[in-house]
């Protein structure tokens, strides 16, 4: 899923954000927007993430979820 379909598909993968990374408030998953670095920078600060696992998180958790 590319960054166009994230931004596009957001207000159905908000749900399963919040449920993949419960730690994230509804008013930071809301301020991401479908934007892939502003997920990974919230990923960082709440899991204590480096920046390539947050990315690759998103991008196991864009796998699992690209039919949305």
């Amino acid at each position: 899923m590319n960054e166009d379909m994230l931004k596009g598909n957001w207000k159905q993968l908000k749900g399963q954000v919040k449920e993949m990374w419960g730690e994230l408030t509804d008013d930071e998953v809301d301020q991401i927007e479908g934007q892939r670095e502003r997920l990974a920078g919230r990923l960082q600060e709440r899991y204590g993430y480096t920046r390539q696992e947050a990315k690759d998180e998103i991008d196991e958790f864009l796998n699992e979820n690209e039919r949305v």
